[in-house]
């Protein structure tokens, strides 16, 4: 079947969903192709919460201010340089004006809630999540005349010289075959392609847990890597954070994610620690606990606290497996009990004086003579009862993506394709080298959304 579309967008996330409004409003004849069912739209954009925001003032639910500058540092802490500063600070610089674009979209924000990563004056959180915001989005590209198919899966964009001639998808039964005038690729990373990330990460990956979509398999990226198209970034980087060993395999969203770590005590299946429980602010830091534990035995730890933590961070999922002594806890988590015992009174004996303790900034609070240290929230795991949690790393998405410019237009080694751009996890790891900063994904999949909406139209035009 051959079909007629000014342009096509690959993928119904966030990315694919600015990329598709922006385009529809220049007056552009439109095809989003998403490979979930509608129940499952969205990709990963439906497990989101909020959305990281320059302002130079008070902005909407925004407190205060929150510059460029001080927003480009904190992303350069946790990606220790690996970013292109060029785009890192477009994305920035564009955060403020998208912020109203949204609202103007039909996407309605609230001011964090308390326990909520301490993001107040940092990022806005959606009213209703990001199943909400996904909802609205699509609720404005209907009304802009933008057509949707789903359980949509592409296989193949031909790319013929310095431009895609066709794509081909699967539509039900059908293989369609369709020749747009140009193609924004909103399509995610490849983590649900379990195949892919033993090869990128090695049989440890088997342990993974996906947080988000089943659906983003890497097809649409393969593609065009293996037709040409220039790579960016690094196939064993990703947003990787520490979730409940509970979690399912798939889909379990944000509501799996533990922020209980940096009151805790982390150890592998060993009772030992292996890293600084409290090197900085939960939304600097939560990111790196998924690498950390997928590089530990049987990809798996347990974060250990007392009665005292348990009020301090926003409740689990899943409850928390509780004991009247840490002999009792280390049975229930099948961990051996006297090296729990030894690794809890070591941990104990080297804090000091808990006078300073403060749980929701930096309070210096760390321990003396203990390898490794932790060096902020160092109180002793002294009252009962004691909780444990079981950690696994949550993959978000992969790094590894499509090299693009600041137009979003991706490129072959003989200079740009002229009728296709990228936005969202796609093209993130020409900005997110290693690390994440809490809701930047969002910030990265709406700038660059519009940006290839903006630019497809345009060509087209």
């Amino acid at each position: 079947m051959s079909e007629t579309h000014d342009i096509v967008v690959v993928g119904g996330g966030n990315a694919g969903l600015c990329a598709a409004i922006t385009a529809a409003e220049t007056g552009a004849r439109v095809l989003l192709l998403e490979g979930a069912p509608k129940p499952y739209r969205g990709g990963n954009s439906r497990h989101t919460r909020n959305f990281r925001c320059m302002h130079e003032g008070p902005l909407s639910v925004l407190e205060d201010s929150y510059g460029e500058d001080e927003y480009f540092n904190d992303l350069l802490k946790v990606t220790a340089g690996k970013t292109d500063e060029n785009l890192a600070r477009l994305v920035i610089r564009s955060s403020q004006e998208c912020l109203r674009w949204m609202e103007r979209q039909g996407v309605h924000f609230q001011p964090s809630l308390s326990g909520t990563l301490s993001l107040g004056r940092t990022n806005a959180f959606f009213l209703g999540g990001g199943k909400a915001l996904v909802n609205a989005y699509y609720r404005t590209a209907q009304r802009l005349g933008v057509e949707v198919k789903y359980d949509a899966h592409v296989k193949h964009l031909a790319l013929d010289g310095d431009q895609v001639s066709k794509l081909e998808y699967i539509s039900g039964s059908e293989r369609r075959q369709i020749s747009p005038k140009a193609i924004i690729v909103a399509a995610g990373g490849f983590q649900s392609n379990f195949d892919w990330l033993v090869r990128a990460w090695g049989p440890a990956a088997e342990n993974f847990l996906i947080r988000g979509t089943p659906y983003n398999t890497g097809v649409v990226l393969k593609d065009l890597l293996d037709q040409g198209a220039v790579p960016v970034g690094d196939p064993t980087q990703c947003h990787a954070v520490a979730i409940d060993g509970r979690a399912p395999k798939f889909d379990g969203g944000i509501v799996t994610r533990l922020d209980c770590v940096i009151y805790s005590v982390v150890v592998n299946k060993h009772a030992k620690r292996f890293y600084d429980e409290g090197e900085d602010v939960w939304p600097k830091r939560y990111a790196i606990w998924g690498r950390l534990v997928a590089a530990q035995p049987d990809q798996v730890a347990y974060s250990i606290i007392d009665a005292r933590s348990l009020d301090l961070f926003m409740p689990s999922v899943f409850p928390p497996i509780k004991a009247d002594t840490i002999e009792e806890l280390a049975g229930k988590l099948n961990l051996p009990e006297q090296e729990l015992r030894a690794t809890i009174d070591a941990f104990n004996a080297s804090c000091g004086s808990v006078e300073k303790f403060h749980p929701t900034e930096l309070d210096g609070l760390t321990t003396s003579g203990l390898t490794p240290a932790k060096t902020n929230w160092a109180r002793p795991i002294v009252t009962p009862p004691f909780y444990g949690y079981s950690l696994r790393p949550g993959v978000t998405f992969t790094y590894l993506g499509l090299k693009v410019d600041e137009n979003a237009q991706t490129t072959t080694q003989a200079g740009l394709i002229k009728n296709l751009w990228a936005a969202g996890e796609t093209m993130a790891g020409s900005i997110l080298g290693q690390g994440y900063l809490a809701g930047f994904g969002m910030t990265i999949g709406t700038v660059f959304g519009r940006i290839a909406g903006r630019e497809a139209a345009a060509y087209v035009n």
